[in-house]
């Protein structure tokens, strides 16, 4: 999965929804379930999202909607291997972007 989020200090929790085609709910639900997820908050409770917190919602999603993790299954495994899944998911996300330039690079040969 390729997020389309453009280079941003904080994102609202529409953008971040509308990036990972879900809803708004479920990442309050994730923010609530996950306590890697820290959106920083203005003065209405409006939630703004850093690129730290689009990095974990991304390694949430990895484990939860493509590996098919339960939610505690997934808290487990970041809380015991989160160090080495982050890296292999950082290593996976380099290797599938990679992939989709050399395929459009065979498209248009």
């Amino acid at each position: 999965m390729q997020l389309s989020l453009p280079e941003k200090r904080y994102y609202g929790i529409g953008e971040v929804a509308k990036a990972f085609g879900v809803n708004t709910s479920l990442i309050r639900f994730w923010e609530k379930e996950f306590d890697i997820i820290q959106p920083k908050k203005n003065a209405k409770g409006n939630r703004k999202f850093t690129p730290e917190d689009i990095k974990n919602l991304e390694l949430i999603y990895h484990l939860v909607k493509e590996r098919g993790f339960t939610l505690d299954g997934a808290k487990t495994h970041l809380k015991e291997h989160k160090r080495k899944t982050l890296d292999n998911f950082e290593i996976i996300r380099k290797l599938e972007g990679i992939k989709a330039e050399l395929l459009k690079i065979k498209e248009n040969l």
